[in-house]
């Protein structure tokens, strides 16, 4: 036995990008169809969706630790952990908490250093972005959708980068909202709270800008009527890891700013 993990399955795209962002892509057996990123990973067996996997493929690949995310995965992780696999399940849902998730998995495959490296690098990102932001004339009033029917508002992470990248969530009090479920929203109370800017991103489904201009009574807010509507891929918000620290919140970010200065 080696002294640290050097077969590993990600269930989730987050811990995957970590890894090659350690310089650990090397590690990783298998990996969630639904990763994109590195664009390498690609390559590895896809041995699960998000709340389904291929248990007999995954004991095949012979991993010595299985990454997981969420209560989604919660029935997943059981049954691996029945079946005599080491599993650890992160469970991060703010910005602060995908920088300890990134330190706690450098400890895991004992690249310790690297992953303090990493974390600082992002956080310090983040940070100049947030100085940057304060510099924005005025602050828009952003609603950030997550899901269509029923509609749902931004998880905590996103929340928080909407903030760093310039906006003002307009459902600041749903921050803490953990599950989504807590995060159902009366179409009409968002239309009441008339947001500027309308950050959508329907967690692997292409979102149709049409179905939201057609609310009943959204034709009055002020992101429609300014057609100021605008996707973010999913892979890039809603992935709790590097991504949307980076790619994901920049790109909120340069909208916010040219959105504030044509004002």
């Amino acid at each position: 036995m080696t002294r640290y993990p050097d077969r590993i399955v990600c269930l989730t795209e987050e811990t995957t990008e970590t890894l090659y962002l350690l310089g650990q892509g090397d590690r990783i057996v298998g990996v969630s169809g639904y990763t994109m990123r590195p664009p390498e990973a690609r390559q590895k067996p896809k041995v699960s969706a998000f709340i389904n996997a291929r248990f007999d493929k995954i004991e095949a690949l012979k991993p010595d630790l299985v990454l997981a995310f969420s209560d989604l995965q919660a029935d997943l992780s059981a049954e691996l952990v029945r079946r005599g696999l080491a599993v650890v399940t992160f469970n991060q849902r703010s910005v602060a908490e995908i920088l300890q998730m990134i330190r706690m998995l450098g400890g895991l495959v004992g690249c310790q250093p690297d992953a303090e490296a990493l974390a600082a690098r992002l956080e310090t990102d983040l940070e100049r972005m947030r100085a940057a932001s304060a510099q924005f004339p005025r602050r828009l009033r952003v609603f950030f959708e997550e899901w269509d029917d029923p509609l749902i508002s931004g998880i905590r992470w996103v929340e928080e980068l909407v903030e760093i990248a310039g906006g003002a969530p307009i459902f600041p009090e749903l921050a803490d909202a953990r599950l989504a479920k807590n995060r159902i929203l009366d179409p009409a109370e968002v239309a009441k709270r008339d947001p500027e800017v309308i950050f959508a991103s329907w967690c692997g489904k292409k979102v149709n800008k049409d179905r939201i201009r057609t609310r009943a009574g959204w034709d009055r807010v002020g992101a429609v009527r300014d057609d100021r509507i605008f996707e973010i891929k999913s892979t890039y918000i809603l992935q709790p890891g590097p991504a949307s620290l980076t790619e994901g919140v920049q790109q909120m970010h340069e909208i916010l700013r040219k959105e504030t200065a044509a004002l």
